[in-house]
């Protein structure tokens, strides 16, 4: 087994002590309080820029890669009458039973101008009551969904980008 010397673990600990402010400086200020470190957090990214779907086809609901595509499978996706985006999702990722889903949606005109956004939460019944949810087809098939505008959108969508920012499964 290795040794290190008693001089070098004497450093260490007068070094650890001078970082953790135990060192005597002779300042007077050993009796103060340290003070408290102030925590910030980066600013949350914005969504991509509208631009990026300019050439979106007319009726096409696109999804938006993400940490959670390669663990679901959509299928159906639709642009529905009355601006509604609807589909079937299923995880894919393992047969576990899905606890919390939400899907959003991005509504595009024909020049690729962002019309507003919608989104569609679902919680399976006994982790989070989400009143008007569908409940799965079957056992492990997944579920239907209908992400609906949050408010009246500003023209007529003709596209539509559908993004999974929440994926809860077992």
């Amino acid at each position: 087994m290795r040794r290190i010397a008693p001089a070098v673990l004497a450093a260490l600990a007068l070094a650890l002590a001078t970082a953790c402010g135990g060192g005597s400086g002779g300042s007077g200020a050993e009796d103060a309080p340290d003070p408290v470190p102030s925590v910030s957090f980066a600013a949350p990214e914005q969504a991509a820029a509208p631009a990026a779907y300019r050439k979106l086809a007319k009726g096409e609901v696109r999804l938006e890669q993400g940490p959670f595509t390669d663990r679901v499978k959509i299928t159906g996706s639709a642009l529905a009458a009355g601006s509604a985006v609807t589909g079937h999702l299923a995880v894919t990722s393992d047969v576990s039973e899905l606890i919390a889903l939400e899907l959003s949606a991005a509504y595009y005109d024909a020049d690729g101008k962002l019309l507003g956004t919608g989104s569609f939460q679902y919680a399976e019944a006994g982790h989070d009551d989400h009143a008007g949810a569908p409940a799965p087809a079957a056992e492990g098939a997944g579920i239907d969904f209908e992400v609906r505008p949050k408010a009246s959108l500003t023209g007529t969508p003709t596209s539509a980008v559908l993004s999974v920012p929440v994926l809860v499964n077992e």
